[in-house]
């Protein structure tokens, strides 16, 4: 029967115990240090006024969907999906724009229909 000596576990040992090591970790893995703004959204929001006056921050979805809503437009928002509380890395957000001027922001998007004209 075969048996590992010492000096083969202790090299085995010390293979896995490199990857602690930040430095030989960045060299031998190939990834850079980690970006903490690389996956996060750039959250456009914009400031919406209720017919009683309050103000609401609500997020617009779809890149290049803030193109589609006008200064008077009427929106229908819902909300973003945690019962009242900010969603993710927006903060303070939490309403979400569904439709601009009785069309929905995705049928806008994808050019299946125009935006009414009043």
């Amino acid at each position: 029967m075969w048996y590992r000596s010492w000096s083969q576990t202790d090299q085995s040992y010390r293979k896995r115990q490199m990857w602690a090591d930040k430095a030989y970790k960045k060299s031998h893995l190939g990834n850079e240090w980690k970006k903490p703004f690389a996956g996060s959204s750039h959250a456009k929001d914009i400031v919406l006024e209720k017919i009683n006056g309050k103000k609401i921050a609500s997020f617009v979805p779809i890149d290049d969907c803030l193109n589609y809503i006008e200064e008077n437009d009427e929106v229908l928002i819902a909300g973003f999906g945690r019962k009242g509380h900010a969603v993710g890395d927006i903060p303070g957000i939490r309403f979400k724009v569904v439709k601009v001027s009785s069309v929905s922001l995705l049928a806008l998007f994808k050019e299946k229909k125009e935006k009414l004209r009043s």
